[in-house]
């Protein structure tokens, strides 16, 4: 019989964990709790984007990516991890 543990260790995420930062035109989040480390978004967008110690997207202080790269790399998450609003309309642009 395989050797089992008798605990099971669950992490719960902040969602205050989960910060907003704008970034030309839009408002770009990456909800932490839906990051599963795929990386897309660092590929798209390496300027934006980064792996943090936990292996979860975080979004680089000062970025000056394109909003249409910005969009793309949230647009390539696979678990659509990255909220992207347009700070004029208040529109949520991705996920829709």
């Amino acid at each position: 019989m395989k050797n089992v543990p008798k605990t099971l260790n669950v992490i719960v995420m902040d969602p205050s964990q989960d910060k907003e930062v704008t970034i030309g035109k839009y408002k770009v989040k990456v909800i932490r709790s839906l990051c599963i480390s795929a990386a897309a978004c660092v590929g798209v967008s390496p300027a934006t984007f980064t792996l943090d110690e936990e292996k979860k997207a975080v979004i680089t202080e000062g970025s000056t990516d394109t909003p249409e790269n910005i969009l793309l790399a949230a647009q390539a998450c696979p678990t659509q991890a990255i909220v992207v609003i347009d700070t004029e309309s208040g529109k949520q642009i991705w996920p829709v």
